[in-house]
């Protein structure tokens, strides 16, 4: 057996796949490669492959499900030093965790394949499971991926569970790392953003407001630094080889202040800059408390935007029950002078301080809290490991793969607040309030000075800076095994695999809640005072929450694989099988503080509860290969292609996987590929543990402002009295409310079918081209019900699955105070169906002096159905080609198209076109993305230079025409006032790197 050989079943046996020659022959990303391109390959007899999805060592090289490919060149080619941003340019995945995520940033990186959640795509290193990320994630972590030595990343839709087990619902990434390296290679590189900040519209909506942002050319910003170094060599006469790596990489911060299209946090409706009511100068919700009683009276009645004596000359109210209470004490015209809350018009919701010692109406008193948020975080991360291979005899051939990865970032967001989040009591005979507070706030009342009044307080700790949660992940990964020959026939392997990542936040600067209550109410805090607060006063209201987390994964895998040495009548080639077993166990517990575990930082939205959990499985697996037909007229290949496995799982019990599928290959220039796979998700630690927990949901309340969405009787159905229907109080300035969250130790795994069919053709010397249809169908979704869908559908249907879940405080609010919430924790939910198209093609021709290739790869979504609850037709939804407070924004068709020019001399240069389709909007709040978002394309230029033998550069402009991204209103951005990570995000990306190689 040749070294060569030798070296590719080492990386077949470990699970890389095999569109290697798309890779070697083209250096693109294309689905497949025909087994006669085998024949263009010089340095491997490649009589032995594996493909992605199977452990069947075959001559065809072919997966039977849709696969393609990135390779080496092209990652190199983007000039991404963060993996997931390169990923996410590809039209099969959606963005999940990015660096361009602020407010509940978990430090990590994820990947989304289809849109169906990280959780459902089963991410590989070599073949093998990556281990999930941190505290804040159960998904795996593609921060632990060097870029550099990424040899190839495969992406497979469905057919992956029978072969590696649970998650694979959506497919599988798998990463093949670069473990045959040969010398020494360094490369040093830096890259950033530069815009030019020309948004008229964004700049008219500020100057509105009267708030800066920048102009003009940014300069440069954002700047990442890069080391990557690789070593590789034989060693023991050639018996074995060792390949280590160390990367650094440092990014640097950028804030939404540096760009003029996020220098402000746009309203729901994309139409003006909203701001935030908690303020610099703090702003009042405020009501009276009943002396007899002690109750606070939250509402009255109204009529015309006045309010109205009762028949006995009382002012009709009610009370903190929810109760019809009569106030005796005051009247009418009072009361429509004064602080109170009125609904219906007539008073101001809110009320600020007066420089000259009163109140004054709060209109236009909002802090543009946007400037100091993060748009991309800053980070830092060391990475290193090692790949060793030996071979003893053919018989025992030991391996093992080792990696450590320490990633420290900061998620910075603006500065704390009191957010409206408790109710304080202010006594009447304070000495820090103003006689003319006192006139405003209890005279006018009937109130005296042994009374009190109720306040609600927003105010933005300006004085006490930003708040910033630090995170640090620290992963470690290490296989060890062997594989080798039995017969001639016949191969093993055999590992074990453990894998951990310790990650840890500290966040500061946020209000501590049991301090704030008592200098409010004391006046050692003193908010009545106009511009009373200093930073010293401030320092001793904040508080610092801690928690660590660990999760740990261990695995045992053995396997043979071989012919049983005999083949169908009609075929030569024998048929080949695989029968394995493996354990696996997933551990994961987060210790959190007693600050996180009560909730008592204000800017949390609630308590972040400790979790420690685990689960296990043991597994038996088999797959087959059977040529059916060899060499016929009808079919010069046609096989068959059989997996199952049984898993017995210690929490849900035992489930099976299987899948069918069948390669026919028509001629030498087609080649038609089937296959059905039934995929298992178990629910993970998270998913059945987590305690429950309140915390905040994103999007609006349908009963509240001046057009609601839902009539007043349906509002009624939520829980919401007639007098409170359309009260802009209703509506959070942060677009922000109450939620209950939490695990569900009784979930039920999660089921997928998936079918795919497709052809492979390749009809012209130089052009391939494949056509993939697939089609995944989840039933017993692991997952919530949305809040805001919860309200709407209550509303709707009135029915009790939904109602019971809508928690109205007694003046109707969602969001003001902690007693109201939308209950939303983690249920098996009805189902989601899938369905669409994905197209590659390369063409290759010798143009000039040189070689002239294009490569396209391109999705188009046919339907992104979700169905929250069994039953519920009328609450079925399909996200293809629109956005909305429930839709991600991934649009019907998304290409990605690569044209490079090699020369026969020292250059080449690549133009590449990444395309987004026009995506709709459902819904009727933002007026901003009425029309939807447009289509979008941006261009990328490189060029590389081979300096000598030894010395090459690379220079390159992504989004060479400054595009910015598509704006939308509160509802729909994740960050900055757009879909941040998924379409360009800062503007025109520059890189340049150099790489030294002996």
């Amino acid at each position: 057996m040749s070294k060569e050989l030798k070296k590719m079943r080492r990386t077949a046996l470990l699970g890389s796949a095999a569109t290697l020659l798309a890779s070697f022959a083209l250096g693109a990303g294309v689905t497949g490669a025909s087994a006669q391109e085998a024949d263009t390959m010089e340095d491997f007899d490649l009589e032995e492959v594996v493909v992605t999805g199977s452990r069947i060592i075959r001559r065809d090289v072919e997966s039977v499900s849709p696969l393609s490919v990135t390779s080496a060149q092209d990652i190199k080619l983007s000039g991404f030093t963060r993996i997931e941003d390169l990923m996410n340019s590809l039209p099969q995945i959606e963005a999940g965790q990015t660096s361009f995520i602020a407010n509940g940033a978990s430090g990590t990186a994820n990947l989304d394949l289809r849109g169906m959640g990280p959780t459902r795509t089963l991410v590989l290193v070599n073949g093998r499971r990556l281990q999930p990320g941190g505290i804040y994630s159960q998904s795996p972590d593609i921060n632990q991926i060097p870029p550099a030595l990424v040899k190839r990343a495969e992406v497979m839709t469905g057919g992956g569970a029978s072969t590696y087990g649970a998650d694979a619902v959506a497919g599988v990434v798998n990463f093949v790392m670069d473990n045959d390296f040969e010398g020494l290679e360094i490369t040093a590189g830096i890259s950033g953003y530069q815009h030019n900040n020309d948004n008229e519209y964004m700049q008219g909506l500020m100057d509105a407001r009267g708030f800066d942002y920048p102009t003009g050319s940014s300069g440069i910003g954002g700047k990442t630094y890069n080391v990557d170094i690789a070593f590789g060599s034989d060693f023991a006469d050639d018996k074995g080889h060792v390949t280590v790596y160390a990367t650094w990489r440092k990014n640097e911060e950028m804030r939404q202040g540096e760009r003029d299209y996020s220098s402000c946090a746009l309203n729901n409706a994309g139409t003006s800059c909203g701001g935030s009511a908690n303020a610099v100068i703090p702003n009042f919700d405020m009501y009276p408390i009943d002396p007899a009683t002690g109750n606070t009276i939250y509402s009255y009645h109204t009529s015309g935007g006045e309010l109205v004596l009762s028949d006995n000359g009382y002012v009709q109210a009610l009370d903190d029950d929810g109760n019809p209470y009569e106030l005796p004490w005051a009247n009418a015209d009072a009361i429509n002078n004064s602080i109170g809350d009125v609904y219906g018009g007539g008073a101001n919701k809110f009320w600020s301080l007066d420089p000259n010692g009163g109140f004054t109406g709060a209109s236009g008193n909002l802090y543009n809290y946007a400037p100091v948020n993060h748009f991309m975080r800053p980070d830092e991360r060391w990475t290193g490991g090692a790949f060793v291979n030996y071979e003893i005899n053919e018989h025992v051939r030991p391996y093992m793969e080792i990696s450590f990865m320490r990633d420290r970032t900061e998620a910075q967001i603006a500065e704390s607040g009191t957010f409206f989040a408790e109710e304080y009591t202010i006594s009447c005979g304070a000495d820090f309030l103003t006689a003319q507070q006192i006139a405003q706030a209890c005279t006018d009342w009937g109130l005296g000075p042994d009374d009190s009044f109720a306040a609600y307080v927003g105010k933005r700790n300006v004085e006490g800076g930003p708040r910033i949660d630090k995170l640090e992940h620290n992963s470690f990964r290490i296989v060890f095994g062997t594989e080798g020959a039995i017969t001639d026939n016949w191969h093993y392997d055999a590992s074990v695999q453990y894998g951990s990542t310790s990650s840890s936040t500290a966040y500061i600067n946020d209000f501590f809640s049991t301090a704030l209550r008592p200098a409010v109410e004391g006046g050692s805090y003193p908010v009545f005072g106009y511009q009373a607060i200093t930073p010293e006063i401030a320092a001793g209201m904040t508080g610092v929450g801690v928690m660590n987390g660990i999760t740990k994964q261990y695995i045992a895998n053995a396997y043979v694989t071989g012919d049983l040495g005999f083949s169908m009548p009609t075929a030569e080639s024998p048929v080949a099988v695989v029968l394995g077993t493996e354990y696996r166990k997933e551990v994961f517990s987060r210790d959190a503080d007693e600050v996180f575990a009560q909730g008592l930082l204000l800017g949390q939205g609630g308590t972040t509860e400790s979790i420690s959990g685990s689960y296990a499985v043991k597994e038996l697996f088999a797959e087959a290969s059977i040529p059916l037909v060899e060499d016929a007229s009808f079919a010069k290949d046609l096989t068959l292609e059989l997996g199952g496995r049984l898993s017995d799982y210690n929490t849900s019990g035992t489930n099976e996987t299987y899948k069918i599928g069948l390669n026919w290959t028509v001629m030498d220039e087609v080649k038609l590929r089937a296959s059905y796979n039934r995929a298992v998700r178990a629910p993970n630690v998270a998913e059945l543990f987590a305690p429950q927990s309140t915390g905040l949901w994103n999007g609006t309340d349908p009963c509240g402002g001046d057009n609601p969405s839902l009539t007043q009787a349906q509002c009624a159905n939520t829980g919401l009295s007639a007098g409170a229907y359309g009260s802009p109080s209703l509506i959070s300035p942060a677009s922000q409310y109450n939620g209950l969250f939490g695990g569900n130790p009784d979930l039920d795994p999660e089921i997928a079918d998936t079918w795919s069919f497709g052809i492979v053709a390749n009809p012209l010397e130089g052009f391939r081209f494949s056509v993939d249809y697939w089609d995944i169908q989840l039933d017993q979704v692991i997952g919530t019900v949305p809040a805001e869908l919860t309200v709407e559908q209550c509303g709707l249907t009135g029915l009790d699955v939904f109602c019971d879940n809508v928690n109205r405080a007694p003046n109707g609010s969602l969001w003001l105070g902690q007693g109201n919430y939308v209950q939303a924790t983690n249920i098996n939910l009805a189902s989601r169906h899938f369905r669409g198209i994905d197209v590659t093609a390369d063409y290759e021709m010798e143009l000039f002096t040189g070689t002239l290739t294009t490569k396209l790869t391109g999705t188009y979504m046919l339907k992104k159905e979700f169905t929250p609850l069994p039953g519920v037709d009328s609450a079925t939804y399909d996200c293809v080609g629109v956005t909305s407070t429930d839709c991600f924004a991934q649009p019907e068709w998304r290409h990605t198209l690569r044209t490079t020019y090699t020369s026969d001399s020292f250059w080449s240069a690549s133009v590449h076109w990444r395309y987004f389709g026009k995506v709709g909007y459902d819904g009727t709040v933002d007026t901003l993305a009425a029309q939807g978002i447009s289509a979008v394309s941006y261009f990328d230029l490189k060029g590389t230079f081979e300096i000598n033998e030894n010395v090459g550069l690379l220079v390159g402009v992504n989004n060479i025409f400054d595009k910015e991204p598509p704006l939308v209103g509160g509802t729909l951005s994740t960050n900055a006032n757009t879909v941040a990570g998924f379409y360009d995000t800062l503007g025109r990306y520059l890189h340049a790197s150099v790489t030294v190689s002996f």
